[in-house]
């Protein structure tokens, strides 16, 4: 998202910036903040607002996936005792509340409600923006009308928005410009400001089992095809059990590339999983197949399940196919 400025080349520098300051009241220009004010992870309740189209959605389903309960356009009047049900909830989970323009002539109320409410609950303002140009692109873009309605054009629009938001973006505690910025960068960043660093592992590893025959499972992520293994159901004895067997196991284990295979994926997966982690992954599913689903790609997956875990990640194990009724 990058921004197509107008020449300014009419104007000396200073008066060019001094306009630009008159025409965009809200320039991007953190305010100097003391260590307690500082927004941190640990903050109970993030209120999120802004721009239409800087991309407070996006910013919502961040914090969802680090875990925070996740709200949209909850009434303004709710918001103290939906922050007093977050703090004193024994779950100890953290929330995230989108609030903007669409509230109406209630938003007019959010500047006193918000200097009250940080008067008894840990709560941090965030403030999206982006340059006009940009953000009646992304209108454009998207083909969807401004909140305030289409009677007008938007960047009428916009610019109508941005003076009602005023008073709430000098409230902010963090100000953010998306206009360079794109989905990943956002929730990247929100990802560094508000991750708890004992959450900095927290990541669901889903580990499936499955046979080709049947389907790739839909919600895979990565699949990895172990059919170049030998298939044990050629072997009389084994065709009633599965990879999970010990004896099954055993014999799946004897080839050198059953051992190599393992190791290569467990080292892949232990180097890659911290890189998802920081582009704000919560969950990995993570599929091995073979021909049935019942012998290599179980013993394969329930191998790299404990490797997984071993390495200190949180991991779940699934072995689709496996028919109930064998051991």
């Amino acid at each position: 998202m990058t921004s197509r400025k107008r020449p300014a080349a009419a104007l000396p520098k200073a008066k060019a910036k001094q306009a630009n300051r008159v025409a965009n009241p809200l320039v991007i220009e953190s305010p100097p903040q003391s260590a307690a004010s500082e927004p941190s992870a640990a903050a109970d309740l993030v209120i999120i607002t802004g721009m239409s189209g800087a991309g407070k959605q996006t910013a919502l389903k961040a914090f969802e996936d680090l875990g925070f309960y996740a709200v949209d356009n909850l009434p303004i009047s709710l918001v103290p005792k939906f922050a007093d049900i977050t703090r004193d909830s024994k779950t100890g989970k953290r929330a995230a509340l989108a609030i903007d323009i669409r509230e109406g002539e209630t938003l007019a109320d959010f500047p006193e409600m918000y200097r009250l409410l940080k008067k008894r609950v840990n709560a941090t303002l965030l403030f999206l923006d982006a340059d006009n140009e940009v953000l009646r692109r992304r209108f454009s873009e998207t083909r969807r009308p401004h909140p305030l309605g289409s009677e007008s054009s938007v960047l009428s629009s916009l610019q109508n928005e941005r003076a009602q938001l005023v008073p709430i973006a000098t409230l902010a505690d963090l100000h953010i410009d998306t206009t360079k910025l794109n989905v990943h960068d956002l929730r990247r960043l929100i990802s560094a400001k508000f991750q708890n660093q004992q959450d900095a592992n927290k990541i669901i590893i889903y580990v499936n089992s499955f046979g080709f025959r049947h389907g790739v499972p839909p919600d895979s992520d990565l699949v990895f095809d172990v059919r170049f293994l030998p298939n044990p159901n050629y072997i009389p004895e084994f065709k009633p059990l599965t990879g999970r067997h010990p004896i099954v196991a055993r014999y799946i284990r004897s080839f050198p590339q059953t051992v190599e295979f393992i190791n290569r994926i467990s080292e892949l997966l232990i180097y890659l999983l911290p890189h998802y982690i920081r582009e704000g992954k919560s969950y990995l599913t993570i599929s091995f197949g073979c021909t049935g689903g019942q012998h290599r790609s179980v013993l394969i997956a329930s191998e790299i399940y404990k490797r997984l875990k071993k390495a200190g990640f949180t991991v779940k194990e699934v072995h689709r196919d496996a028919r109930r009724n064998r051991a």
